[in-house]
């Protein structure tokens, strides 16, 4: 059975409790903490970038005329 538990805890002490762990546990804090970095970055970027404005088909119709002009280009 598991009992959940609340409690205030300030900065400094979390940062006084993470001094003192030994260094292989500290760098596995460090790894996950990073994970979290990355995750909340890509969400950011992929939140930035969002929109219902663009479609696969407009896309494609994209790629193909960029793909037409290098084409085009590489014949002259």
């Amino acid at each position: 059975m598991k009992t959940a538990l609340n409690i205030d805890i300030t900065y400094d002490q979390v940062l006084s409790i993470v001094k003192s762990l030994p260094v292989q546990q500290k760098v596995k804090l460090s790894k996950e903490l990073e994970k979290e970095g990355i995750r909340s970055r890509l969400t950011s970027l992929l939140t930035a970038f969002k929109t219902d404005d663009l479609n696969m088909d407009d896309i494609n119709k994209e790629v193909e005329l960029v793909r037409q002009k290098i084409y085009e280009s590489k014949k002259h």
